[in-house]
C-alpha cells in the first residue's frame, strides 16, 4: 500500500466513524503545487487512544501531542488530533495543548500559511484558515499570524522558512523574514541535530544556493556557519578564479549539485557528503589567506580538514560522514599534480574511497572557476586504460614472507612493503622473485639495518 492509499484509507475510516479527518500540511501544499509529497499527515477530532482503537497497527510517537503512527502494508502516516498549543518556554515545543473539535484552532497553531491547508482526499475539497491557497498562488512564505510571535514559540523556524522558501521557489514574505533578520540569533538556542538536519534538507533537496544565500541575508548564516560566513569578500587569483571571492565560487559549487552524480540515484547518505564536501571544500581559505608576489593560499587544505572536522563535529555529523568530507577536502588539489604523478601514485590516487565523489567534486570545482576539465579528462582516459589487477594487484610479498626469508619484524616492514608495492605499481616487477631481489638491494639482505 502506498502512502497516499493509506492516508485516504485512515481518512474513509475516521470519517465512518463519526470523525472529522483531512489530509494536512505538507502534503496538501505539495499536491496543490503538483509536486509529488514526500509523506502523508492526517489531521482529526478523533483523541489518541479512539485511533488507537480504530486501527490496530498504530502507536503513540507523541501522544502528549496528539500524534500517532499508523502503519499497513509498510507504509505509515502520522495522524495528529487537532489541537491549540499554549506557552513555549524553550523555544521548542509547548508546555501543554488542549485537544480542539475546530480544525480552525489547529490551523492557526501552525508555522506558515502554505502548511495550514487542510484537503479532503476524495473530493479535492481544501480547507483555508489563513490564506495559504493565496500565498501558494503568491508563491509566497508567510507566517501565519504575528511572525515574531511564531518564531518565538519555536526557534527552528526561522531555518525552516529558509529551507521551504529555497525549496519550493518561493520568496519570503517581507514582514516574515523582517522578523527573521531580527531575531536570527534566537537559532543559536536550537540543539545542534535539529540545526543539522535543516541544512541537510537545504543542501539535499535541490536548491541548495537559493538556500545558503537566504541564511546569508538573514543573518543566519554567521550564527550557525561562521566558518562559510567567513568566506565573503576572501579574493583569490583571478587567473584561477575570474568568478571572484571564495564565498562566490562556492555558491556556484552548490548551484551545481543538482548536476552531481556519475549515479543519480546515489542514496542520501551519497549526496549530502557530497554536498557539504562542495560547502567546505575551501572553508580552510580564509584563515590561510595572504598576499606575497600573489593572493596565496598555503596550507589550506590542511586547515581546511581541520575547521570541516570541528564544524561538522559540532553540528552532530556521524564519524563516517566527517571523515568521508574531510578526504573530499584533503583531496580536492590533487588533481592538478595528474600529469606528473608516477604510475604508483596515480594507482593509489585512484583506488580512494569513493573516488568518484572525489573526481566529481574536482569537476565541478573547475566548472565553478576557470572552467579547464584538461586534468580531469587525463584522469578519466589514463583510469580507462588500467585494468582492475592493475589497480590493485595481490601483493607479491607479505610479512610473513620477508620473516621467511630472515627479516627481523620491525617498523621497516612498512617501509619495504611500500617500496615493493611501488614497484608492482610502477610494473618494474612482477613475480616474488623480483620483489625480493628489490628488497634485498634496497634494503640490504637479511638482518641488515633498513
Amino acid at each position: 500500500m502506498s502512502p497516499d492509499d493509506l492516508a485516504k484509507h485512515i481518512v474513509e475510516e475516521l470519517r465512518a466513524a463519526g470523525h472529522q479527518a483531512w489530509l494536512v500540511g505538507g502534503c496538501v501544499r505539495d499536491l496543490l503545487l503538483g509536486r509529488r509529497p514526500k509523506d502523508f499527515d492526517v489531521a482529526t477530532d478523533a483523541r489518541p487512544h479512539r485511533i488507537a482503537e480504530l486501527f490496530a497497527d498504530s502507536e503513540e510517537v507523541g501522544a502528549a501531542f496528539g500524534v500517532m503512527l499508523v502503519r499497513a502494508g509498510g507504509a505509515q502516516v502520522e495522524v495528529a488530533t487537532f489541537r491549540s498549543d499554549h506557552e513555549y518556554p524553550d523555544g521548542r515545543r509547548p508546555v501543554r495543548v488542549r485537544f480542539e473539535d475546530d480544525p480552525r484552532q489547529d490551523a492557526l497553531r501552525r508555522d506558515f500559511t502554505i502548511n495550514a491547508l487542510y484537503q479532503d482526499p476524495v473530493s479535492g475539497k481544501v480547507l483555508d484558515f489563513a490564506g495559504g491557497r493565496g500565498d501558494l498562488a503568491r508563491r509566497l512564505v508567510r507566517a501565519i499570524g504575528d511572525p515574531e510571535a511564531r518564531f518565538q514559540e519555536d526557534h527552528l523556524r526561522l531555518l525552516r522558512a529558509v529551507r521551504f522558501a529555497a525549496q519550493l521557489g518561493f520568496d519570503i514574505e517581507p514582514a516574515t523574514f523582517a522578523a527573521i533578520e531580527r531575531l536570527h540569533a534566537l537559532i543559536l538556542k536550537v540543539s545542534a541535530e535539529r540545526i543539522r538536519d535543516e541544512l541537510t534538507r537545504i543542501l539535499t533537496d535541490g536548491a541548495a544556493r537559493r538556500g545558503f544565500e537566504l541564511l546569508d541575508q538573514s543573518g543566519l548564516l554567521a550564527d550557525i556557519l561562521p566558518e562559510v560566513a567567513a568566506m565573503k569578500g576572501v579574493e583569490q587569483p583571478p587567473e584561477y578564479h575570474p568568478e571572484g571571492d571564495v564565498w562566490t565560487h562556492t555558491l556556484l559549487m552548490l548551484d551545481r549539485l543538482n548536476q552531481f552524480g556519475p549515479d543519480p540515484s546515489a542514496p542520501g547518505q551519497s549526496r549530502l557528503v557530497f554536498a557539504l564536501g562542495a560547502l567546505l571544500h575551501d572553508v580552510g581559505k580564509p584563515p590561510a589567506f595572504r598576499v606575497a608576489e600573489r593572493i596565496r593560499f598555503d596550507g589550506h587544505v590542511e586547515e581546511g580538514v581541520l575547521l570541516a572536522g570541528r564544524v561538522l563535529s559540532r553540528l552532530r555529523f556521524s564519524n563516517d560522514q566527517i571523515a568521508q568530507v574531510q578526504s573530499l577536502i584533503a583531496n580536492h588539489m590533487r588533481f592538478k599534480d595528474v600529469p606528473n604523478m608516477r604510475e604508483s601514485t596515480f594507482k593509489r590516487f585512484v583506488r580512494l574511497p569513493h573516488f568518484a565523489d572525489q573526481l566529481e567534486l574536482h569537476r565541478l570545482d573547475c566548472l565553478a572557476s576557470h572552467g579547464r576539465l584538461d586534468n580531469y579528462e587525463l584522469v578519466q582516459s589514463r583510469r580507462a586504460r588500467l585494468k582492475p589487477e592493475e589497480l590493485k594487484p595481490p601483493p607479491l610479498l607479505t610479512g610473513d614472507d620477508l620473516i621467511g626469508a630472515g627479516y627481523s619484524p620491525g617498523p621497516a616492514f612498512g617501509r619495504i612493503l611500500a617500496a615493493v608495492e611501488d614497484a608492482q605499481l610502477e610494473g618494474l616487477i612482477q613475480t616474488p622473485e623480483e620483489a625480493l631481489d628489490l628488497v634485498r638491494r634496497q634494503f640490504g639482505g637479511a638482518n641488515s639495518p633498513a
